[in-house]
């Protein structure tokens, strides 16, 4: 188990380190009520689901187990709806058997929900001109800090919205683990499946063909999974999720950091697997500092900006005993920049014998905004940057243990291309977003088919 670096640490002890991504509440006795209310509540996650999870990143790291994390760029308390939570969980589903099926060894599914309400911006505030005026108001940071409308009531920071989100979680995660021990029924059923883009006309006839063929043969991912120790084929509805979100908010994480009987250290039990991300993860910060005392796996963002120097410091910091299954980190390099970027941190991590699980996140790299202003993400970077991740790991002496997708299961128009056909001209269609452009379900599941085909011919 990962101790703190330092005697000192404490779930509070980050409160005297400089904070990135901090937002500033109005009222400060309001602020340490909603903190107090947080402290009182039941967790949201138990410690040994947290030390499963760990065991698997642990399995993931030795080659033994493939990562699925996905889910919304940011919850919205309007979406703790029944149908929503189900068609998330229906395609990470369908999306971890076809990919059981390419790489012939068991799936962990990681859902980005329950807790992923807070989002970092790129600027503290926001303008727009509104009655010939421009108005500057505080950005919208997800529904854990201010509400999406661009109003000075919604946008005034919110302690007890942390208070909500926690219930908001808490009635997700009742649900989620309804919905698995009841089990999907046409989990097991791929004609039941959504595969409209099998018949665009962007796929070629091989394309298709090979969707077909790897279709009809998905019995045999569920052969892989019992020979490789899953549950068997009759009980594997009843799977399990573990929940991540980024640790932004660390009131909110902190209130909810105990001690558990008969365990060692603290845990974070707002959720399995936390994460740090790309402009949190000073070593010297808040929430590094946070982060190094919980006994939780800890995902951390690395971009294109990190040096191999300051990835080991982060390393080293956040897991100093250089446990298994403690650190994941994921990349996230832009199509353009991975082959290139990737490889030095690759060499040097490799070389100091750092144990760590690399996933690729092939979705925050690949931002960029149309004629009109929209933003979007094209499925043909995201696909380049996930393929070269998975050669420049494979070309270093590592391997891709996971990937990391915004991805919903609704029908939204907010990424461009793939099998889905969906084009610029469509994207004011659905896009429903309050935040990221996100995969739809078809995109999604053809992502799926195509790292499936990937990892295939790896192996």
């Amino acid at each position: 188990m990962t101790q703190p670096a330092a005697t000192e640490w404490s779930p509070d002890s980050w409160r005297a380190r400089p904070i990135t991504q901090a937002v500033e509440y109005p009222n400060e006795s309001e602020r340490w009520e909603a903190v107090g209310q947080l402290r009182s509540l039941p967790p949201l996650v138990t410690s040994w689901e947290i030390e499963r999870l760990r065991r698997e990143i642990g399995e993931a790291q030795q080659g033994k187990r493939f990562i699925l994390q996905g889910g919304d760029c940011a919850e919205t308390l309007s979406d703790c709806r029944p149908d929503v939570i189900t068609n998330k969980l229906k395609i990470l589903l369908q999306m971890s058997l076809v990919l059981v099926y390419g790489g012939k060894q068991p799936v962990t599914r990681i859902g980005r929900f329950a807790g992923q309400y807070a989002k970092p911006r790129s600027s503290p505030t926001e303008t727009a001109r509104i009655n010939g005026k421009d108005v500057t108001l505080p950005s919208y940071f997800g529904d854990l800090f201010n509400r999406a409308e661009f109003s000075p009531e919604a946008r005034r920071p919110d302690p007890f919205l942390m208070v909500r989100a926690y219930k908001h979680a808490a009635l997700t995660l009742n649900f989620i683990r309804a919905l698995t021990e009841g089990g999907f029924a046409d989990l097991h059923h791929p004609e039941y499946w959504d595969l409209r883009f099998f018949t665009h006309a962007s796929l070629s006839g091989s394309q298709r063909a090979e969707y077909e063929r790897m279709t009809r043969t998905l019995a045999d991912g569920l052969r892989f999974m019992e020979a490789l120790g899953e549950r068997t084929v009759d009980d594997l509805t009843r799977v399990e999720f573990f929940t991540s979100h980024e640790g932004l908010s660390l009131d909110y994480e902190s209130a909810q950091t105990r001690t558990v009987p008969r365990r060692e250290g603290w845990y974070n039990l707002t959720t399995h697997l936390p994460w740090i991300g790309e402009r949190t993860r000073d070593p010297d910060g808040a929430h590094v500092e946070y982060f190094r005392g919980i006994a939780n796996p800890v995902g951390v963002k690395v971009g294109p900006s990190i040096s191999p120097e300051v990835l080991l410091r982060l390393i080293d910091r956040l897991n100093p005993r250089n446990d298994s299954g403690k650190i994941v980190l994921i990349t996230r390099m832009g199509a353009e920049r991975a082959s290139e970027a990737l490889p030095p941190l690759v060499e040097v991590v490799r070389r100091s014998g750092k144990c760590v699980l690399w996933v690729c996140d092939p979705m925050h790299g690949n931002g960029i905004k149309t004629s009109g202003g929209i933003k979007t993400r094209s499925f043909d970077a995201i696909l380049k940057e996930l393929e070269s991740t998975f050669d420049a790991l494979r070309g270093g002496g590592a391997h891709l243990g996971g990937v990391h997708f915004e991805l919903t299961g609704e029908d939204v128009t907010e990424c461009i291309g793939g099998g889905a056909g969906v084009s610029e001209s469509d994207l004011t269609r659905n896009f429903a977003s309050p935040c990221d452009p996100r995969l739809n379900y078809q995109q999604a599941l053809e992502m799926a088919f195509l790292l499936a085909r990937k990892m295939g011919r790896a192996g």
